[in-house]
């Protein structure tokens, strides 16, 4: 029986897992969303498509199956644009249905008229047209094969019109998900053995490469009584249950995490490179084991690169290791970690009741929400609080924009999230800058009842910004917000909501917002001059925010140094 394009690519699409399609009806997908309507794929109809593609990474980051969003010509479809950025950088497996003119208009600069293929190009591991009714099952199942099995976005391409020619589609093109085996030769693993074996101190940092492989890890980390460092993106899945775990690297990390890798001979990069320049590991011998080949030695060089899965890898080079019976290093490293807790425990405490400090709310949060909450946060300090301040036991979920940088993505992602996941506890951690560039979708919460916990760190700024200038010795400027009461604004948009604005009065609306049904937002108005402090402070930055300060000052500005003073480095 012949079909409809649109049938045929909702049907493949179903069939390769799709469950939701994210956007904005319209035009040229008319007969599209048609096609939706009568199938067991569910319509999301957001307010702006960037958030609608934000909420489909979620939902696909989450559940590691395939999410969809889709979209008119020109505008429809470039709104799109950030969102996708984010998932293909994620390795968020979604297929974008990008529609165009009619066949008969393009290459005619007819209105709304955009080259797809040269916008998605750069951020897909598929971008294809449908060229003729016949090929329409073929490419939307390879789009889903590439999208699932390279962990990324896959674009097709759709002419309006297109969507109305019907097939015959007498073939069947599946979606395979082939799991193969992947390790380093045999030679490579002996080569390998013989650099831990013969290390004298050995630690092992694992990214998201190593998100499968917790129990290899652990058990390698006891076998060279070595700590164990997690990139940002592996938090959720190393930190647990991990007795070798000594925490982070990088920007935002901590000092156990860093002194763990600097007293180390060998660092043993598992599923990971770096990204900040300023931690890489200098006089280290570097061994790095991915995934990707073309990912070895990336960012900072290696004395061996090897390919292969990291729990397969392990799987195979452990019976080559000899135990270690030294804990030195490790000791080292794990009572530095324990010092690191004590201190961001401390942060949250101040001398004035008045004040609110965003690690208090942080930490609350940890203690109040649910085993197995699922938590976003925005780009910026929401991101920082996250990671440093709440609890990964295994079974929560943490999602945030650490690799494309989105300042608004907290609240969109989770509403994927929660769309996956309604009965479990799905909470957003946002700016305030963040909340207000993507204030509509407040709208999309209500009316497709999705629902998120809204906790908003109320500052009165970009905080994060604010922050960088002046470590820079710069005077901050441009970053102050004049925000809207959000409480009263969640409430006509139809959310239950509850505004802090007294530490005292903080537990008791946290628990009644956690227990609201439905999506509910908590505005506290929190401490807005608060450093996010590096693990390694260099004396060109205390340099540079004493020259901030001597800058403020001259310019009438002093209270403003007492404040970071008493606020950051006086408790």
């Amino acid at each position: 029986m012949s079909k409809t394009v649109a049938e045929i690519v909702v049907d493949t699409l179903v069939d390769a897992g799709a469950r939701r399609c994210w956007g904005i009806v319209g035009d040229t997908i008319n007969h599209f969303t048609d096609a939706v309507r009568q199938s067991d794929l569910r319509w999301i109809h957001v307010r702006h498509e960037e958030a609608g593609a934000m909420a489909a990474g979620g939902e696909a980051y989450m559940t590691g199956e395939l999410a969809v969003c889709a979209g008119t010509c020109g505008p429809g479809s470039l709104h799109f644009v950030n969102g996708i950025f984010e998932s293909h950088r994620n390795g968020a497996p979604v297929v974008l249905i990008a529609s165009d003119v009619a066949r008969t208009e393009v290459g005619l600069r007819f209105p709304q008229e955009v080259d797809q293929r040269k916008v998605y190009e750069q951020t897909s591991v598929f971008c294809e047209y449908i060229s003729h009714p016949d090929q329409a099952r073929r490419i939307v199942a390879l789009a889903a094969q590439a999208a699932i099995n390279k962990r990324g976005v896959a674009v097709v391409i759709v002419n309006g019109d297109m969507f109305t020619e019907k097939s015959d589609d007498k073939l069947h093109w599946a979606v395979h998900r082939p799991s193969p085996v992947m390790r380093p030769c045999d030679a490579e693993l002996a080569e390998l053995a013989k650099v831990l074996n013969e290390a004298g101190t050995v630690t092992i940092y694992a990214g998201i490469g190593a998100r499968r492989a917790h129990d290899e890890v652990v058990k390698l980390a006891e076998t060279l009584q070595a700590p164990v460092v997690h990139t940002t993106r592996a938090k959720e899945f190393i930190e647990p249950d991990n007795p070798y775990n000594v925490g982070m690297t990088g920007i935002i990390g901590n000092r156990a995490g860093m002194e763990a890798i600097d007293a180390a001979d060998v660092m043993l990069c598992l599923g990971t490179d770096f990204a900040w320049t300023q931690f890489y590991p200098e006089g280290k011998r570097v061994v790095q084991i991915d995934r990707d080949p073309a990912h070895l030695g990336r960012r900072a060089p290696v004395a061996l690169g090897l390919a292969g899965d990291v729990g397969d890898t392990i799987a195979a080079l452990l019976p080559a290791l000899t135990p270690r019976q030294d804990r030195g290093h490790l000791d080292k490293a794990l009572k530095m970690w324990e010092e690191d807790k004590e201190g961001y425990a401390k942060s949250g405490e101040g001398r004035d009741p008045a004040l609110i400090h965003p690690q208090t709310v942080t930490q609350m949060l940890d203690r109040l929400a649910a085993p197995d909450a699922l938590f976003t946060a925005d780009g910026g300090s929401p991101m920082v609080w996250l990671l440093r301040h709440l609890t990964a036991n295994g079974q929560r979920r943490f999602l945030t924009s650490l690799l494309h940088g989105t300042m608004a993505n907290a609240y969109p992602q989770a509403m994927g999230l929660a769309a996956a996941y309604p009965q479990r506890q799905t909470i957003a951690l946002c700016g305030d800058g963040g909340m207000t560039m993507l204030m509509g979708d407040l709208l999309t919460l209500v009316q497709e009842k999705l629902p998120v916990k809204l906790l908003i760190f109320n500052n009165g700024s970009l905080g994060f910004v604010e922050m960088e200038q002046r470590v820079e010795g710069l005077l901050d400027a441009f970053t102050g917000l004049k925000n809207p009461d959000f409480a009263q604004l969640a409430s006509v948009c139809g959310l239950a909501s509850w505004k802090v604005e007294s530490a005292d009065d903080l537990e008791a609306a946290m628990t009644s917002w956690l227990a609201a049904d439905g999506p509910a937002l908590l505005d506290v108005k929190v401490n807005r001059v608060e450093l996010v402090m590096p693990p390694k402070i260099t004396a060109g930055e205390v340099a540079s925010t004493a020259l901030f300060g001597l800058k403020a000052v001259m310019n009438g500005r002093g209270s403003e140094v007492v404040s970071l003073l008493r606020d950051n480095f006086l408790k």
